[in-house]
């Protein structure tokens, strides 16, 4: 199976875990998705008043720099994780 592949099966399978992963855990694997989907961020940073966008922002923008790849294969190891550790 290719790289692209495996992250596409997991990336849907990570949407039906049982129970709702840590913000941290969501931020994580919200931030490897947009860096192996899109590449280094792209959109100008939220204001202050909109914590979630924030967040979100900051997550995306700490993986500036990792390529496609590398953000593939880090995103399908945590999201492996938290689908062993809340089940599908």
């Amino acid at each position: 199976m290719s790289l692209k592949a495996e992250f596409e099966l997991v990336a849907t399978d990570v949407k039906k875990v049982k129970t709702r992963p840590s913000d941290q855990e969501l931020l994580d694997i919200y931030g490897l998705y947009k860096q192996a989907i899109v590449g280094d961020i792209n959109i100008d940073k939220p204001g202050l008043l909109d914590m979630k966008a924030k967040a979100k922002w900051e997550a995306w923008d700490s993986r500036t720099g990792m390529s496609k790849e590398d953000a593939m294969t880090a995103y399908i190891t945590l999201a492996k994780e938290i689908i062993n550790k809340y089940g599908m």
